[in-house]
C-alpha cells in the first residue's frame, strides 16, 4: 500500500496551535501517513514561497487546520496562510481537484473558522474530544483510500438479490461499542523473506484484519501489551508490532510462529487493550460527570445569589 502525502496547512497563531498540529502529523504518520510539515521540513535559509508551492502542488492531500484566525488570514490574504490560499484555488481552479483540500475545523465553528472558499464542503471536525476517534477514523480512511465501496452491479435477479441482501448482512457497520477483535490473516500482504543468509532474514511481515479501525489510543495499548504480555511463550518477539488502519501487524515472524506460538499472544494483547481502553473510557465519563454537577453547582450558586442582591 502507498503512503498517502499530505501536507498540512495552519497559521502560527499561538504554541497550543503548533503543538497540537504537530501531534496530529505525528499519529497520522504513525498511521502509515506521510504527512508533511513546516515544523520538519523547512530550515534557515529556505524560500518559504517555494516550499508552499511545492507543499501544495506536490502532495497528494492537503489538510487545512481551521481555526477563526486562519479564517481571518485567509480571506485577508494575509502572510504566509494567505500566500497558501492564493496556491490552493488556483490549483482547484486549474485542474478542479476539489477533493484534495480536506478542511480540519480546530476550534470555533464552521461559520466562524472555514474560509469562505471552502464553505460547503465536507469537513473533518477535530474541535472536540469526545468525537475526535471517530472523526479522526473519517479521515484516515480517505487519506488511505480506505472507504468503503458500493458493491459491484450485478444480474437483476431474484436469486441475484438475494445474495446481494446476504453480502450486506455480513458487511454491516460494526456497533461503536463492539470489542476490537481479530478477523484473521491478511493472506495477499503477507511479505517475502529476503533468505539472503543474514541474521532474520527468514523472518517476514504478517498483517491481520480487525473488525474495525481501533483509536489511535487503543494502538498505543495493544503495542504495549504485546511488548509485555501478562503471559508469553519462549518464542515470544516484543517489539515487533505495530497497527495501523484497521490492521495490526508483526514485522519480524513466520506463519508457523503465529500458528504454534504468536496467536494466542494476539488474542491476549487485543484483550488487554479493550479492557484497558474501557476503564481508561469509563473514568473520561465519571471525569466529566463530575465536570458537568461542578459546572451545573457553579451556575445554580450564581443564579441564588444573583437573586439575591438588590441594587435598589
Amino acid at each position: 500500500m502507498n503512503n498517502p502525502r499530505t501536507f498540512i496547512s495552519y497559521a502560527w497563531e499561538s504554541e497550543e496551535v503548533k503543538k497540537w498540529v504537530k501531534e496530529l502529523a505525528t499519529e497520522l504518520r504513525n498511521d502509515g501517513i506521510d504527512a508533511k510539515l513546516d515544523q520538519w521540513e523547512v530550515v534557515p535559509g529556505d524560500q518559504m514561497p517555494h516550499f508552499m508551492e511545492k507543499s501544495v502542488r506536490e502532495n497528494d492531500y492537503v489538510l487545512i487546520i481551521c481555526t477563526p484566525k486562519y479564517k481571518s488570514k485567509s480571506e485577508n490574504r494575509i502572510g504566509g496562510v494567505g500566500y497558501e490560499g492564493d496556491i490552493m484555488t488556483a490549483e482547484v481552479l486549474q485542474n478542479s481537484n476539489h477533493r484534495k483540500f480536506i478542511p480540519i475545523l480546530k476550534s470555533g465553528t464552521k461559520e466562524t473558522s472555514i474560509p469562505s472558499w471552502l464553505q460547503g464542503k465536507y469537513y473533518v471536525d477535530l474541535s472536540n474530544e469526545n468525537h475526535y476517534d471517530n472523526n479522526y477514523s473519517d479521515l484516515t480512511t480517505t487519506l488511505l483510500n480506505d472507504r468503503e465501496k458500493a458493491p459491484e452491479l450485478g444480474i437483476s435477479t431474484t436469486r441475484k438479490t438475494s445474495n446481494l441482501r446476504n453480502q450486506e448482512s455480513k458487511s454491516e457497520p460494526v456497533p461503536k461499542d463492539e470489542p476490537i477483535k481479530i478477523k484473521g490473516i491478511v493472506i495477499d500482504e503477507i511479505t517475502q523473506p529476503t533468505n539472503d543468509g543474514t541474521a532474520g532474514s527468514g523472518l517476514y511481515k504478517i498483517p491481520f484484519e480487525l473488525n474495525k479501525t481501533p483509536s489511535y489510543e487503543w494502538r498505543e495499548l495493544f503495542i504495549n501489551a504485546w511488548n509485555r504480555p501478562p503471559s508469553w511463550s519462549s518464542m515470544h518477539r516484543p517489539g515487533i508490532a505495530t497497527a495501523y488502519g484497521n490492521q495490526v501487524i508483526l514485522n519480524g515472524t513466520t506463519i508457523e510462529e503465529v500458528e504454534k506460538y504468536h496467536k494466542d499472544t494476539l488474542k491476549l494483547a487485543v484483550d488487554v487493550a479493550n479492557k484497558q481502553l474501557e476503564q481508561i473510557n469509563i473514568r473520561k465519563q465519571q471525569q466529566a460527570e463530575r465536570e458537568r454537577i461542578d459546572r451545573e453547582n457553579h451556575r445554580k450558586n450564581i443564579d441564588d445569589i444573583s437573586n439575591r442582591i438588590n441594587f435598589d
